[in-house]
């Protein structure tokens, strides 16, 4: 149940109206204080609440609010980016989602001993991390040889359909496609905007377990990273719209995905293609 002061100063009534006010517009509650969050000491801090994470004031609300990044994206606190402690549960919003994996890993890995391929899986990890971090996309899932991220509203921006798009070529800047040398991995950016339900699933004990996105159009981004070439970053129709992209040039291709009738229009970016 929602507490009677934080019906009043955010104007809901359900917890699944305040996820989604948080999904869509940032977490309004934490921003509230954002003032006198300000005034302790010292950056880095959280972006949204402000909130510091280190000296004095990062020691302070360490120990008073248990406050810490959050593990989804470090550019924020953990109690700004979900309600998963208090308040479990969720929303469907429109979001876009981005899956970026390593083409060809079965081949890399053998051609490597364990260790050698954890070594270069973990540049991988760190390199794409660090370029969604930064576009304020919260990392969801680093899976084998794959790494997932949602780019939502109330976090990444209403332009967070744009974002995906730059933060796909920036990956593959960052993975060395578009050098003389050619890439140290090849990767392969699948990128998709649609509604989706967004919230706190719960673990075997009941309690809240993990932050996701769940629904078909994240089906959707899974299988579009899974049809892009190495250097290449495939995006729905719907993400062209939404990014509002001036990219007439694109190379267009009509797939067959997996599941679904018919077949899906995608534009193609490459490092060759110029910026919007």
């Amino acid at each position: 149940m929602l507490p009677e002061s934080l019906r009043r100063r955010f104007k809901v009534d359900t917890v699944d109206e305040m996820w989604k006010k948080n999904l869509t517009e940032g977490n309004l509650r934490m921003r509230h204080y954002r003032h006198l969050y300000g005034m302790l000491p010292a950056n880095p801090r959280c972006v949204n609440c402000h909130r510091p994470f280190a000296g004095l004031g990062g020691f302070l609300l360490r120990q008073l609010q248990g406050v810490r990044k959050s593990p989804k994206n470090p550019r924020y606190c953990v109690g700004c980016h979900s309600f998963t402690t208090r308040f479990p549960g969720g929303a469907e919003i429109e979001l876009t989602m981005l899956f970026v994996d390593v083409r060809g890993s079965t081949a890399i890995a053998e051609n490597m001993n364990p260790h050698q391929f954890s070594i270069l899986m973990n540049r991988f990890y760190e390199a794409a991390i660090r370029i969604l971090v930064q576009a304020d996309a919260f990392i969801d899932k680093l899976v084998g040889d794959e790494v997932t991220a949602l780019f939502i509203p109330g976090f990444a921006g209403k332009e967070h359909a744009r974002r995906a798009v730059e933060a796909g070529r920036a990956l593959l800047r960052a993975t060395g496609h578009g050098q003389l040398a050619g890439p140290w991995v090849p990767v392969g950016v699948g990128v998709h905007t649609g509604p989706a339900w967004v919230g706190s699933i719960a673990g075997a004990s009941g309690q809240a377990a993990d932050f996701t996105a769940l629904g078909d159009n994240v089906n959707i981004a899974a299988r579009l990273a899974s049809r892009a070439g190495a250097g290449e970053v495939v995006f729905s129709e719907a993400t062209y719209a939404a990014a509002r992209l001036d990219l007439p040039n694109l190379e267009r291709r009509r797939l067959e995905l997996k599941g679904k009738s018919g077949l899906i229009p995608v534009r193609v970016l490459s490092l060759s293609t110029p910026p919007a």
